[in-house]
Parts: C-alpha cells; sequence; structure tokens
C-alpha cells in the first residue's frame, strides 16, 4: 500500500473512530440519566416504609384504646344495672362512685381515642398520597428506562456499522499504528494531523527541521514527539504564522518509545540528526 493512500485511509479512519468513541461515551453515561429519578423512588419508598411503620404502631394504639373503652363502659352499665338491686344508702353511694368513676374513665379513654384517631387518619392520607407518588414515579421511571433502552439500542446499532467501517478501514494498516491511532482518538479526538512548514498542525510546535523533512518525504508513518499524533505534510498557506500554548503542547512522555522507531527498529531521528535540542516555540502577537 501506497504511503499516500495508507494516510488517507487513516484520515477516513480517524472520523469514524472519533464519532465512534463519542457514540460509545453517550452509551456509558446515558443510563446515568436515571440515577436522580431512581435515587428519588428509593427515597419514596423509604419514606412510606417509616411511615407506614408508624401508621401500624398508631393503629395499635388506636385498637387498644378501643378496648378499653369497651371495658370502661361495661363496667359503667354493670354499675347502672345494679342500682335497681341495692337496698342500703351506703350500697347505693358505693355503686355510685364505682358508676362515677367508670363514666370518668370512659370519657377520658373517648377524648384520647378521638384524638389518635385523627392522627390515624391523617397519617392514612400520607401513606395514600406517597402510594401515588411511589406509583407515578415508578411509571416515569419505567417510561424513561424503555426509552432510553431503545434510544441505547439505536446508538448500538451505529456502533455496530462503524466497528464494520473501522475494520474495513484498517486493513492494510500496521495493527500496531492501529492501537496507537485509535489510543490518540480517545484522548485528542484527532489522531492524524498536518505538518505546515515544520510544525504540528495538531499541538502547534516547531518541528526538529530533519523530523519535519522526513514527514515531507511521506515514506513511512511518523509520530509526533510531542502530541503523539500521526503526521502527514501540507504545504502552508502564504507563510501563515502558528501558534502552541503550553497546556496544547502536550509532552514527550505521552509518546511510547516506539512511536519514533521506523520499520527497522531504527530511532527516526538519531543523534546526528537530532535538531530536538534547536526546538523554539512559535510567539504570537495579540
Amino acid at each position: 500500500m501506497q504511503m499516500s493512500e495508507e494516510l488517507d485511509k487513516l484520515k477516513s479512519l480517524q472520523e469514524v473512530l472519533a464519532e465512534k468513541y463519542e457514540i460509545e461515551a453517550k452509551v456509558e453515561e446515558l443510563p446515568k440519566t436515571l440515577d436522580g429519578s431512581t435515587e428519588s423512588l428509593e427515597r419514596f419508598k423509604k419514606e412510606y416504609i417509616e411511615k407506614n411503620s408508624e401508621y401500624e404502631a398508631e393503629k395499635a394504639k388506636v385498637a387498644e384504646l378501643r378496648t378499653q373503652l369497651d371495658e370502661a363502659q361495661k363496667l359503667r352499665e354493670e354499675g347502672e344495672k345494679g342500682m335497681d338491686a341495692i337496698t342500703t344508702h351506703r350500697e347505693y353511694e358505693i355503686l355510685d362512685k364505682q358508676i362515677n368513676e367508670a363514666q370518668e374513665k370512659e370519657n377520658s379513654i373517648r377524648k384520647e381515642l378521638q384524638k389518635e384517631e385523627k392522627v390515624l387518619a391523617e397519617l392514612n392520607d400520607i401513606l395514600k398520597s406517597e402510594e401515588e407518588l411511589i406509583a407515578s414515579t415508578e411509571k416515569d421511571v419505567q417510561d424513561s428506562k424503555e426509552n432510553l433502552d431503545k434510544e441505547i439500542d439505536s446508538y448500538k446499532e451505529k456502533l455496530a456499522s462503524l466497528s464494520a467501517q473501522e475494520e474495513q478501514m484498517s486493513e492494510g494498516i500496521d495493527a500496531e499504528t492501529i492501537i496507537k491511532f485509535q489510543r490518540i482518538i480517545r484522548r485528542n479526538h484527532k489522531g492524524i494531523v498536518a505538518v505546515k512548514g515544520n510544525v504540528c498542525d495538531g499541538c502547534h510546535m516547531i518541528l526538529p527541521a530533519q523530523f519535519a523533512n522526513e514527514v515531507h518525504r511521506g515514506t513511512k508513518i511518523l509520530f509526533c514527539p510531542y502530541c503523539s499524533r500521526i503526521l502527514y505534510y501540507e504545504e502552508s498557506e502564504g507563510g501563515a504564522s502558528n501558534y502552541f500554548t503550553l497546556d496544547d503542547a502536550g509532552s514527550l512522555s505521552d509518546l511510547d518509545d516506539e512511536d519514533l522507531l521506523d520499520e527497522d527498529g531504527i530511532d527516526s531521528m538519531s543523534d546526528e540528526d537530532d535538531d530536538s535540542s534547536d526546538v523554539k516555540s512559535m510567539d504570537f502577537d495579540d
């Protein structure tokens, strides 16, 4: 395969890989959009359980008060029935006291029962509202999940198509070059850039003259020693200035040792030709 043809394939492959990795990132992030709704649903369920426990405790309390009220009523009614059988004033006083005490207890219990029944009714209303909220939230989460699954399925179909294109475009290109190229695009979104004059159009750093000349000759795949991108030569237009910032420049540490080796394992920037000591950045005017 001619070097120009290989570079053209890499340029096309770059677009495919960039789109593929962008979609993969979306597929990874999409489920997180449900986190807020799911967390809310779990919180609603937890609050419902706590409120239901409170309701059950109140329900038991009301039941106990109703039992006590029944007992107080029976005691009062028995005393009232016993009035017909008394024969002495002393018996009357004792029974009358018993009836009065039973009546007071009955009134006290009834009053407390009414208060607790009101609390129970309020708790019941709260539970019903929370049940409706949970049901509504569950439906929203389910609907969102179904829509999300459809969206993810659509993305997966697109990914399958892009992977097929990637495989086709990668044919004839060295596997190690493809692996490096993929890694560069994952990090920088752009894996192959032009060298204009002797400036990398990716990081805008001035390249050593000998190295830039090798890129110009286009006899092998070369990687920028600063940003690790694959390079191809392109004539600069009208000697336009190129600029760089330290944040964009990258570092030699980003590049694996083998990135600078040619096909025979020889350093593409030999010691005698190495102009790296002369590398300078280009200043820019505001």
